[in-house]
């Protein structure tokens, strides 16, 4: 390898490519103590010369590499230290890169979501990754930085503050504000289709523990909210969280990855708030009635299509640049210890959370690839292999975050 770049961007003229992008423009092209050497790659030279043009950047290089074409994918390789892949949905278009990267020893980060998917890619190349020195980050957005970090500084403040880990932590959306992209349907969608025809894959994606390494050991019974439920800890009902099936999947493997420093039983959840009372308690009803006919219209073939022609955005498409700057998210969580002690953190975010924000962590995982571990991977001790965020960069994530992407993490008062 050459390494003629840091970074390279695939599927750059995709909707989250392009915000990407736009951020990679606006914190690292004119920053003197942390600059990036990246690149855009894609299939389309047309697209990628109009994205250059959209971004103002003339002389930003451009690759051309297809998803489905390995030694174009083994060239992108050979001239990086790192890869970001916004090409979703990832199970349809995915995996060619993985292997490649794995296989060649090149860091690699996306935004994926496909539970199903990453276990895949765990079963196939986990093994290849680890003999290459290859880190391969999945996850690196909305789903699911703020659970995986936001579980690991609630843990890091219970310990300096209450003397132990917690046992048990809640995650709940108090409130956010965003829209949804054409690629995150199309995910979304590809995976209701395979569920609906595989009954195995259905009993795959009820295990909570599916990413874990050696999950069969592992029997802690996680809470997964699916009625209205009361939560007495913050005083309002809950009802579904849409990302809960990848947050807290991560989460559990988190925990697995740094052996367990949580104890094999820590249990961790996570739903949005809908109020107290009467009003909060119909807020709950509606909303799980909604989420209900959604999958229920997805999974039958007719409205399915239906809906993907004339309701839903199509790829490409997205929330509007007024939205991505107005959107946010304010997440709690409480944490218990065994001994009944409590704390209460909190994860705020600036942005559309699936489009806005994730540009900017997922930027920032490919940064810390790039300048923060690549050089020392023998002194860090973060060899290759599958790793989660928290597990990976730690603290140095939060500073990241904190400092370059509009997040705070925080300790509220009990």
């Amino acid at each position: 390898m050459n390494n003629q770049f840091d970074v390279i961007v695939f599927g750059a003229t995709s909707f989250v490519g392009q915000l990407l992008c736009q951020y990679l423009v606006d914190r690292f092209n004119d920053n003197d103590q942390e600059r990036l050497n990246w690149a855009i790659a894609g299939r389309s030279q047309a697209k990628l010369a109009q994205l250059k043009q959209k971004l103002q950047q003339p002389e930003l290089p451009v690759l051309l590499a297809d998803a489905a074409d390995e030694i174009s994918l083994k060239a992108l390789c050979q001239q990086t230290r790192v890869i970001v892949s916004t090409v979703g949905p990832y199970a349809l278009y995915g995996e060619s890169l993985v292997k490649t990267c794995a296989e060649s020893g090149t860091d690699y980060c996306d935004l994926t979501g496909e539970v199903q998917w990453i276990r895949q890619m765990l079963d196939r190349y986990e093994e290849a990754a680890r003999n290459s020195g290859a880190r391969i980050v999945h996850c690196s957005g909305f789903d699911s930085i703020p659970s995986d970090m936001g579980v690991y500084f609630t843990q890091k403040k219970a310990r300096e503050v209450l003397g132990s880990f917690c046992s048990d932590i809640s995650m709940r959306v108090k409130a956010a504000r965003g829209g949804i992209s054409g690629g995150t349907l199309a995910s979304m969608t590809n995976l209701t289709r395979e569920a609906a025809n595989n009954p195995a894959l259905r009993r795959q994606l009820a295990n909570p523990y599916l990413l874990c390494p050696d999950n069969e050991r592992l029997k802690a019974r996680q809470e997964v909210v699916k009625t209205p439920t009361y939560d007495s800890g913050f005083g309002a009902w809950l009802a579904p969280f849409i990302m809960a099936g990848i947050n807290s999947r991560v989460v559990l493997r988190s925990n697995a990855l740094a052996e367990f420093p949580y104890g094999r039983d820590f249990r961790y959840s996570e739903a949005m708030l809908m109020g107290a009372g009467f009003k909060g308690r119909l807020r709950s009803n509606v909303v799980i009635a909604g989420l209900g006919l959604f999958m229920l219209a997805m999974m039958v073939k007719p409205t399915r299509w239906f809906m993907e022609r004339f309701v839903l955005p199509k790829p490409g498409e997205g929330p509007s640049p007024k939205l991505q700057k107005t959107g946010f998210y304010d997440i709690r969580f409480l944490g218990k210890t065994a001994d009944g002690q409590e704390i209460r953190t909190r994860v705020v975010g600036q942005g559309d959370p699936g489009y806005g924000s994730t540009a900017r962590m997922l930027g920032q995982v490919a940064a810390g690839l790039a300048l923060d571990l690549h050089d020392h991977r023998q002194k860090s001790g973060k060899a290759g292999g599958f790793w989660t965020t928290s597990t990976l960069f730690g603290d140095r994530l939060i500073e990241r975050l904190e400092k370059d992407a509009e997040v705070k993490f925080e300790v509220v008062p009990s």
